[in-house]
């Protein structure tokens, strides 16, 4: 028989709310099953997500998975307060991934933790990947809160994603026919993305600028609201032009490492990418984190993106026609050079960026 105790402790005593737990899946429900695609019916609260490929209309897929996190632009989002776009962060980080595959995003799965639940906070971030999955076309079919007091500071928390992909085998990218001579076309970026933000607010804490002063680039919006705009998603636009161009080769998703390591991984060992910097219309706030921070060029090219959020390869002869339907789609497409013999170097850069 279980009796009453003064002196017992709760689990809430203990810093765990489960209760706020519970209304936080009741006003998430809602969110999840909007994202709803054929083979998910986005309901959540059973213990593991369910996924029918045949439903999808896939006959002979290979399975692609990714997993990401969004790094410490999580603590831009909880300096400025700002919890709504993160989540469209962590869903992009993963779904590009798998697009540069040839791949389609079917489900995604998050995890969220921290020190003590707020309701308020933890809608507003899984409202952002409700919008990143809506973006991708992929299904938010379940996820983990996590409650861990000591371990978080008040008010931190961390995110990570887990998203799961299929491609027909006959489609998988990078193909083995890349040569001398194909085209190199670059999708711009909406901003810094999800990488390089330890630098990034290293050179913020050194500037006189706070992320509430308006940008020294825009005027128009804070530096803050500049740093946390959410990373691109490209994989509707890329479907499409998959589906309708059999000649596209290979996809480079530009995180990390910059197009200076990312491109590398999808080419052959006897080919380069020979690159026009020229070409690149490298968005302003580069310009502010080169000059403010002294950050120089090779730097800039191997910590951010630069303006460059995805990099396609496709033959001369259907470059033009890929460029048309990524542009109809919505992308700003720049012809960023070719592909050519391996020297040294697996990328090689002509000019300088231009920053503004």
């Amino acid at each position: 028989m279980i009796g009453e105790n003064k002196n017992s402790l709760s689990y809430r005593d203990a810093g765990v709310d489960i209760d706020a737990g519970n209304e936080l899946v009741r006003r998430i429900k809602p969110l999840v099953k909007a994202t709803a695609r054929p083979g998910a019916d986005s309901e959540i609260g059973g213990f593991g997500g369910l996924f029918d490929l045949k439903a999808a209309g896939f006959t002979d897929p290979l399975l692609v998975a990714a997993n990401d996190g969004v790094g410490t632009k999580l603590k831009v989002a909880i300096d400025i307060g700002q919890h709504s776009t993160i989540g469209i962060d962590l869903v992009a980080m993963c779904v590009n991934d798998l697009v540069v595959q040839g791949a389609e995003p079917l489900f995604f799965l998050d995890y969220f933790a921290t020190g003590r639940l707020d309701v308020e906070q933890g809608s507003a971030i899984v409202s952002g990947i409700a919008e990143g999955c809506r973006q991708a076309g992929c299904a938010l079919i379940g996820g983990e809160t996590a409650e861990m007091p000591g371990l978080y500071g008040e008010g931190d928390y961390d995110l990570a994603g887990f998203a799961v992909g299929a491609v027909e085998r006959s489609r998988l990218l990078p193909r083995g026919d890349i040569h001398s001579g194909d085209m190199i076309l670059g999708l711009l970026s909406s901003g810094v993305h999800s990488n390089g933000y330890s630098l990034v607010r290293r050179i913020v804490e050194l500037s006189s600028t706070r992320f509430d002063d308006s940008a020294p680039f825009d005027s128009a919006k804070t530096l803050g609201e500049t740093l946390i705009a959410p990373t691109r998603i490209y994989v509707k636009p890329l479907l499409a032009a998959l589906r309708q161009v059999e000649d596209i080769k290979a996809l480079a998703h530009i995180t990390g490492g910059g197009l200076l390591e990312n491109i590398p991984r999808v080419l052959p060992d006897a080919m380069r990418a020979d690159i026009d910097l020229f070409a690149i219309d490298v968005p302003p706030v580069f310009g502010w984190l080169a000059r403010e921070g002294g950050v120089e060029e090779a730097e800039m090219l191997r910590t951010f993106n630069c303006g460059l959020g995805m990099v396609v390869i496709v033959s001369e002869a259907e470059a033009a026609t890929v460029s048309a339907i990524l542009q109809s789609e919505g992308e700003h497409v720049v012809p960023l050079g070719r592909i050519r013999p391996r020297r040294d170097a697996a990328v090689t850069f002509n000019g300088n960026l231009h920053l503004k």
